[in-house]
């Protein structure tokens, strides 16, 4: 399969892994048999996705840096990117509200079937923790994030890739203070790790020779561990909101990529194709950072000094996908529940979704986590909280996977957009896993 393009070997590994799936569910011990022979190698995959993600960002963050012959240019990265996060997850959240308002899904639950989604999910472990992790995340002051984000252990962190926010701290600082002693003094730890990010990149490309075979073990897996057919189906039109909300995202970045930095919108797809269809297999932003990084620098042609910050801030902060989705669900569950919503309170969903990607980028299951706390900001009843998640939890996962290609497809986006802005958007330069393995064969 090695003439077969990899965004199309992963597409038919997740072909298959749907329809393998299909098929266990049918055969008695089909279920036991994807979870403990075919899920493990998906998990390994993913296992092997965190293993290099700080070790690149570290590498690629540094060499980025201490590249820069002027300062204030990582200033002015740092700046811009911040600002376009912003506006484009309050365009997602908007675009979220205006859809869910005008299709209205929660009109369309009966009661019938809110009493089973109810029962079935209520006191499910995974609400309640969603719940408590909320009420935490509550508790803590309104700048809580940014003292999150200064380790008081620089190995502590670099052990945690749910600290990645505390990894991205400590490398600027670290590339910072090798940038100010000076070029002579410097230069034998820029050799360094200017040689450790050429390593783990081509330890990507090494771990992406399985990615076919570890989309159809991680697909297999969602298929036959997915709930009741019946709930999916009841929950239909709110997935299609969140889907068809997801989509003019997607649409949305293509027009600015076409407009603003001159590309043809449709090459962007293909090249980032391969990440985004990890994204959608793995559900999470930080296990596909490897990948989309080594797709944006060599095959988009973004330059390092803009990847290694734009994308680890954006995989941690950036969550365009699921800002929509809290949107959409947030109002699905008020329609649903008969809560009345005000313009005002709309308003403040899109404050507080805002604030919440930010704060609670960190947090495992983050989506849900944030929709708690949005939830709660528009005054929704404290005791009907585990009911309204209840309501979503049955799609949640199907709907995770897709937030979560949009969140990598905003992060790519955003990288050309800055990139563009400050000169740094080239040519791809793409390497191939072998091309020195003549040498050592």
């Amino acid at each position: 399969m090695r003439k077969i393009a990899l965004h199309w070997q992963i597409l038919i590994g997740m072909l298959l892994g749907l329809i393998f799936g299909f098929v266990m569910t049918n055969i008695s011990g089909g279920r036991d048999f994807v979870v403990n022979w075919i899920n493990p190698f998906g998990t390994i995959f993913v296992k092997m996705l965190k293993l290099i993600a700080i070790p690149l960002i570290l590498a690629s963050l540094i060499k980025g840096i201490s590249d820069l012959k002027d300062i204030s240019k990582f200033r002015d990265i740092g700046l811009r990117t911040i600002a376009i996060y912003v506006v484009t997850t309050v365009c997602a959240i908007t675009i979220g509200l205006l859809l869910v308002n005008v299709v209205q899904p929660g009109d369309g639950i009966s009661e019938e079937t809110i009493a089973k989604l109810t029962d079935t999910y209520a006191g499910d472990t995974g609400v309640q923790s969603k719940i408590a992790e909320a009420g935490r995340q509550k508790e803590s002051g309104p700048l809580q994030f940014l003292v999150d984000m200064v380790p008081d252990n620089a190995f502590n962190a670099l052990s945690n890739n749910s600290l990645m926010l505390q990894v991205i701290f400590f490398t600027i600082l670290f590339g910072i203070a090798m940038l100010l002693i000076g070029e002579k003094n410097a230069k034998p730890l820029k050799d360094f790790f200017d040689s450790l990010n050429d390593v783990v990149l081509k330890m990507v490309d090494l771990i992406m020779l399985t990615a076919p075979v570890a989309v159809f073990a991680l697909l297999a897996n969602v298929v036959v561990t997915s709930g009741d057919p019946d709930l999916l189906v009841a929950l239909l039109k709110y997935s299609l909101t969140v889907i068809v909300g997801l989509m003019l995202m997607i649409v949305f970045y293509l027009i600015v990529v076409g407009v603003y930095t001159r590309k043809n919108p449709f090459w962007f797809l293909t090249q980032i194709s391969p990440a985004q269809l990890l994204a959608f297999s793995t559900s999470s932003s930080a296990a596909t950072l490897p990948v989309t990084m080594e797709r944006v620098e060599e095959h988009i042609g973004v330059d390092k000094e803009v990847s290694s910050f734009v994308l680890p801030v954006g995989a941690t902060i950036n969550m365009d996908g699921t800002s929509l989705y809290q949107g959409v669900a947030a109002v699905f569950i008020a329609q649903a529940l008969a809560f009345d919503l005000t313009l005002a309170d709309q308003l403040t969903i899109v404050l507080t979704a805002l604030l919440a990607s930010i704060g609670s980028a960190a947090v495992p299951g983050a989506g849900m986590v944030m929709l708690v706390i949005v939830l709660e900001s528009i005054g929704f009843p404290a005791d009907r909280l585990a009911i309204g998640l209840a309501l979503i939890f049955a799609v949640d996962r199907p709907l995770d996977m897709c937030r979560t290609v949009v969140n990598v497809t905003g992060d790519a986006t955003v990288s050309m957009i800055v990139a563009k802005s400050v000169g740094k958007l080239g040519k791809p330069h793409v390497k191939d896993w072998d091309e020195h393995y003549q040498e050592v064969k």
